[in-house]
């Protein structure tokens, strides 16, 4: 099944989700939910995967679909389903929350992807991370300029209380950073109702895969 965008009906699921969420709601709407919300996001990300695997074949990827459903053990005064759906793109291996992922989200005021770090990474690999910014800042510099030239995502992600010396200008948000993420963020529009949807993230995941490789190759270095 291609993506062929979202509809009005997965925005009106979302928001009947997020005001009604409870289990005689979603059982009397969960064949909206399966045909609206979840087949197309299945889709979307199958689609995306199958092109960053025929463009980048030796990288270990994975495709992971969340589940609406929300952890019985962590409600935390929630209510049991989630209002938003979300694939990701990833690395195989267990440990893989600590790593650069992509990743795809979509609530019913927002939808979002990018490449960053599912969690915040262990503060040994920010060192190791600084460190290799220290040592060889002209490598991260080529690559914060090329992203400089795009338009598509933007650097976000907490920073040190304390700001650090970076190396050079150019570097110090990124050397300031307890985690880096590089997002798109947009309020629903006309092309998350189209199929181009795809094509955009594919497009924009591709731009990000050097810097995703900086990454991935910084958490295998300090995984050894």
């Amino acid at each position: 099944m291609a993506f062929e965008g979202y509809t009005q009906e997965t925005l009106d699921f979302l928001w009947g989700i997020r005001f009604n969420n409870e289990r005689s709601w979603f059982l009397a709407h969960k064949q909206d939910y399966e045909a609206h919300l979840l087949a197309p996001t299945r889709a979307l990300g199958e689609q995306v995967y199958e092109a960053l695997h025929a463009a980048f074949p030796k990288e270990p990827f994975l495709l992971k679909l969340s589940r609406i459903y929300r952890d019985a053990r962590r409600l935390h005064g929630n209510g049991p389903y989630k209002d938003h759906l979300w694939f990701c793109v990833r690395a195989g291996g267990e440990d893989w929350t600590g790593r650069p992922t992509f990743y795809f989200e979509i609530g019913p005021d927002y939808y979002s992807y990018g490449m960053g770090f599912w969690q915040a990474p262990k503060a040994s690999l920010m060192e190791a991370y600084r460190k290799a910014v220290d040592e060889h800042p002209e490598v991260l510099e080529k690559l914060v300029k090329r992203f400089n030239k795009q338009a598509q995502f933007t650097l976000s992600g907490p920073e040190y209380a304390r700001k650090k010396t970076a190396p050079s200008p150019l570097l110090a948000a990124w050397y300031n950073k307890k985690s880096i993420n590089l997002q798109h963020d947009a309020a629903p529009d006309e092309r998350m109702f189209s199929q181009e949807l795809a094509q955009d993230i594919i497009d924009g995941f591709r731009t990000l895969m050097p810097l995703y490789k900086y990454f991935d190759a910084l958490c295998a270095a300090e995984m050894v």
